[in-house]
């Protein structure tokens, strides 16, 4: 087996297993059953897609991908610190509520 061969299959394989762990977070995301389920969720497929791109620029050679990459890690940062926050606040006031 060549060397570029061997790159091919491993790039085939990688498609294969980001796209199951897509499928497998979607899943998650769809069933919850909490908000803590869905955040996790849909950071895994933030990782997920940043993974594509990755591969996506080892296969093609573009490395305009791996800006793309960076690009949605830092978006994907700021949304589970954000939807992190959210979560904080709406437990605070559940509480609150409850004290009332």
């Amino acid at each position: 087996m060549t060397s570029a061969a061997f790159l091919d299959m491993a790039i085939y394989v990688t498609f294969v297993m980001v796209m199951l762990s897509l499928a497998i977070a979607f899943i998650r995301l769809a069933k919850g059953p909490t908000l803590a389920d869905r955040v996790v969720a849909l950071d895994m497929m933030t990782v997920s897609i940043i993974a594509v791109c990755g591969a996506a620029a080892v296969a093609t050679g573009v490395q305009a991908l791996l800006d793309v990459a960076l690009v949605l890690a830092l978006v994907g940062f700021l949304a589970t610190v954000a939807l992190a926050r959210f979560a904080e606040r709406r437990e605070a006031r559940k509480k609150e509520a409850a004290h009332d």
